[in-house]
């Protein structure tokens, strides 16, 4: 594999992209602990003033309150000494990114505007249905890979967001949903993962597919979904974990062996002259370079598709032969896939149109007919601008004024 330099050109609005600056520190100084894996939690208490085995201790505690109760309040955490609380708290906080601005759709959709603590923003979407229920995070403020059917893409990028800001989505959601996995409170080494389960939760499914590219912040995904991921953190299985990519592919082979997560590809069109127009990262990277690191995918099978997202775009890639062609690069790389068909959701200014439900419905069954499943899916929350490809803060459409107003209005309100 070929190796990849920390500071990795990528197509963009600049190109390299700069190194993230570090996020900003906040202003009492203490440090916050959302984000981090228990060994780190661990190593800070140790600095601060704790021997190592308090310190590992305390970390255990910490860690299964933060990830297993939902809990930001040192006070809350009960099987701590009541004097090692107020010293957590000094030195330590268990932050949320803010909530700015919730939104329900008509059909069920909840759609977060977020903001960081050093004031950039970002949204998170949750998508209910009757068997699962998905929550769609974001990666980066903004994105830099120009899309152009995509209105998040139409955003420079801004920074990458931390693994806390990353997990704090999951939270938030599990928050605002009322729901906590149910396990024992004491901190036995035995503690196994079947003891943390997400079983009957109505947040189930985590999909990467919110605002930006996740393998142009590898690091930082890669170890959020890790404490998701962990048996004492937020225990959702790999299995319930899809992370989807636009086509990075010198990051993808590390995607599968670090992270192990199901693998989904913003592929959109089977030519060249295509494809290069509405994701041009396919200058940088073939569709053909593309589907070979699909098919090199660590634990791709039958029983764990790669899913191929494709728009659907009138008179762009919607044909009959863009349907067999697609067939026949599924077919030529023994790809074990499934296309999920997207009716195109519209915003302000965007330069295509949604396919008919005619040509959507006949693409899909030249697809089907070659054995291949590819459901249309369902547009959900067009109404708050939360479906596939509409994300893009609100902040752009509301000054920072009125933004700061409505969130003193909600604070008045709850006081």
């Amino acid at each position: 594999m070929t190796a990849v330099p920390a500071n990795m050109p990528i197509p963009g609005h600049i190109d390299p992209v700069p190194v993230p600056r570090p996020i900003t520190e906040r202003e009492d100084g203490r440090i916050d602990l959302l984000g981090l894996p228990k060994k780190q939690i661990a190593g800070l208490f140790e600095e601060a003033g704790l021997d190592r085995k308090q310190a590992k201790l305390r970390a255990k505690q910490v860690y299964h309150w933060i990830y297993h109760r939902g809990i930001s309040d040192f006070d809350a955490m009960t099987d701590i000494a009541k004097t090692m609380r107020p010293w957590l708290a000094e030195r330590f906080v268990i932050a949320r990114p803010e909530v700015v601005e919730a939104q329900h759709s008509s059909d069920g959709t909840r759609k977060w505007l977020l903001r960081t603590a050093d004031n950039h923003d970002y949204e998170m979407v949750f998508i209910p249905d009757a068997d699962r229920g998905t929550l769609c995070v974001s990666s980066q403020v903004g994105c830099t890979l120009n899309c152009r059917f995509c209105h998040t893409g139409t955003m420079r990028l801004v920074r990458n967001l931390t693994p806390g800001e990353i997990v704090g989505q999951v939270m938030l959601a599990r928050d605002a949903l009322g729901e906590w996995p149910k396990g024992r409170m004491d901190m036995a080494d035995e503690e196994t993962e079947a003891e943390y389960t997400a079983d009957g939760r109505l947040l189930t499914n985590i999909v990467m597919m919110g605002m930006g590219e996740p393998l142009y912040n590898f690091d930082n995904v890669r170890d959020a979904l890790g404490i998701v991921m962990d048996g004492e953190g937020l225990a959702l299985s790999k299995r319930r974990i899809t992370l989807s990519t636009s086509g990075v592919v010198p990051m993808m082979d590390r995607c599968g062996a670090e992270i192990g997560v199901n693998l989904a590809v913003s592929l959109h069109a089977v030519t060249k002259d295509v494809r290069d127009e509405i994701v041009p990262i396919n200058k940088k990277y073939g569709i053909e370079e593309l589907l070979q690191a699909c098919a090199d995918y660590p634990g791709a099978s039958n029983a764990r598709r790669i899913t191929f997202e494709y728009v659907m775009l009138k008179d762009k890639n919607d044909s009959d032969d863009d349907a067999r062609e697609l067939v026949r690069l599924i077919k030529k790389y023994r790809l074990p896939a499934k296309v999920n068909l997207i009716p195109f959701n519209p915003w302000p200014g965007a330069p295509y149109e949604c396919s008919t439900p005619e040509r959507i419905r006949s693409f899909s069954n030249i697809v089907f007919e070659a054995g291949i499943s590819a459901p249309v899916r369902t547009p959900r929350g067009r109404d708050i601008d939360a479906a596939c490809g509409q994300l893009k803060t609100a902040a752009e459409k509301k000054s920072r004024a009125e933004l700061d107003r409505i969130a003193a209005e909600k604070q008045a309100a709850q006081d």
